[in-house]
């Protein structure tokens, strides 16, 4: 990837709804090289999908919680139950394996403090395996990005 590869990506990352023709002048190409640029950062991988990023207020998810996840035993069928059974339910927006005093750190958005209640006790916490949960409510944020420094 070259500067003009990271011109393009950065566009895309702040608003993918451009067309070839609005990105092209903006990172000093004509449409067609943009085009093929964008074809090709698309066939590598690097761009992975486009979405619609909404804004949580106005659909209802009030709520976002990071839980911390530590499993009764480091074992890679455990870990594997875990990640399968993550990845059906959809409250959760990310889960990450970290290293330190826990296993995972996953994030959760909900419309209340009672949905949230309702997730943990017959959601989450049922998940086998599972040896603590810590949680810590999201009061205000700072900054909230999905943009890459590039």
């Amino acid at each position: 990837m070259d500067a003009i590869d990271h011109k393009i990506l950065m566009q895309l990352q702040k608003n993918a709804k451009q067309n070839t023709k609005e990105i092209a002048a903006k990172v000093g190409l004509s449409v067609t090289p943009t085009y093929e640029r964008i074809k090709k950062l698309e066939q590598r991988g690097i761009v992975k999908s486009y979405v619609a990023l909404l804004d949580r207020k106005k659909i209802g998810k009030e709520l976002i919680a990071y839980c911390q996840v530590t499993l009764s035993k480091q074992q890679k069928k455990m870990a594997d139950n875990f990640k399968r059974e993550v990845l059906l339910l959809p409250d959760i927006m990310e889960c990450h394996q970290v290293s330190g005093n826990f296993d995972y750190l996953l994030k959760i958005a909900v419309d209340d403090i009672g949905e949230f209640h309702e997730f943990l006790n017959e959601k989450l916490s049922i998940i086998d395996g599972i040896s603590t949960i810590h949680s810590a409510f999201v009061l205000n944020s700072v900054k909230d990005s999905t943009a890459y420094k590039l």
